[in-house]
């Protein structure tokens, strides 16, 4: 195989599920190919630990989609146009030896979620660089089907290879967490990510329910979605709001949780809840195409609308109704998904890219 170029702007970004699948498969294709695969990033890395593991190799002067279009593909032109794996969604426009990740199009069904200077970009670069992309990798069926719909794309330049959960995740007990009753959900004020639901089937719940907590995980910037009020939420001090935390803490409040809820409106995959499966937690989600496929029986489902269903399904989860089973189906469901088997689809489809 001829030397393999990665797209690794991802560096620059903070980690949420696009970067976790980028970050992963990168770890295993630098294990599996040493000095055959180049890692090229711009200087604003943040994730300095995994740059260096990953030998990145540092070129141009721009930054973010200026860096992609112009620094990336000139470095790629000057080195022979050699093939260049995208892993988070975009790429350079003007470079056909292309493979491109599109993790989900949401921003075509919910464009309400994003802020005008990102549908503008994402709406322009998407579907030119899913055309002219030699390959297409997404992380789910649904995905899939969803770019098919949307795009015209022929079935047979897209290939589907799931998202798993890092090997660092494990159960965690915590005391302190063992002796409180408590629901976790990991969100942020994107209007997909449905958090309202949440906060209103607990702050029903809790009014009946004096000795149970809701910890809201995440990044809560009220700048960007200016349509979330949660100042009436801020008066039940039953629900925390504990912002971005380490991983190693999150797995602890996945362990002791009574379930972790994940009620999506949309989705191309969805880590968190298979984080939670792996740590041993009962899992709530939304009734959406996405998650019957991820995780068929092994999860509660409730309609992401209706939070008096969910405040029902809650009440259940706190009487541990079908705890243990649901944690059995989780662990099993868990292990279906593997960032090793992934990177080896990636790999074959890279060496399919070089015949």
């Amino acid at each position: 195989m001829k030397k393999i170029f990665v797209n690794a702007r991802f560096l620059t970004q903070r980690i949420t599920g696009v970067q976790r699948f980028a970050i992963e498969i990168s770890k295993i294709l630098k294990r599996e190919l040493n000095d055959d695969i180049v890692f090229v990033a711009p200087k604003d890395i943040i994730h300095k630990e995994i740059a260096a593991e990953l030998n990145v190799k540092i070129v141009g002067h721009n930054k973010s989609h200026i860096w992609e279009q112009i620094d990336l593909r000139r470095f790629l032109i000057k080195n022979s146009s050699p093939i260049l794996l995208n892993l988070c969604n975009t790429g350079p426009l003007f470079y056909r030896n292309n493979i491109i990740t599109i993790h989900d199009i949401a921003f075509e069904i919910y464009p309400q979620t994003y802020s005008k200077k990102f549908l503008i970009t994402y709406k322009y670069l998407i579907p030119k660089l899913a055309y002219s992309a030699k390959q297409i990798i997404t992380v789910s069926e649904f995905s899939k089907s969803e770019i098919i719909k949307y795009y015209n794309i022929s079935d047979n330049k897209i290939h589907v290879i799931y998202n798993a959960v890092s090997p660092e995740f494990q159960q965690i007990r915590n005391a302190d967490l063992e002796k409180e009753k408590y629901f976790l959900t990991v969100s942020s004020l994107n209007y997909r990510k449905n958090l309202n639901l949440v906060l209103k089937a607990f702050d029903d719940l809790s009014k009946t329910e004096k000795d149970i907590y809701l910890y809201v995980v995440g990044d809560l910037d009220n700048r960007s979605f200016s349509n979330y009020d949660l100042q009436k939420y801020n008066l039940n001090n039953r629900i925390v709001f504990l912002g971005r935390i380490e991983d190693e803490k999150l797995m602890e409040y996945y362990t002791s949780s009574l379930a972790f809820i994940y009620p999506s409106l949309y989705e191309g995959f969805g880590i968190p809840p298979l984080e939670a499966q792996k740590c041993e937690a009962p899992v709530i989600v939304s009734d959406i195409p996405c998650f019957h496929e991820i995780f068929e029986d092994s999860v509660s489902y409730i309609n992401p609308h209706d939070p008096i269903q969910l405040t029902y399904i809650m009440n259940l989860h706190l009487n541990y109704m079908n705890r243990f089973q649901q944690i059995e189906k989780g662990l099993d469901n868990e292990k279906k998904y593997d960032w090793g088997k992934s990177a080896k689809k990636v790999l074959k489809l890279l060496e399919e890219c070089e015949r």
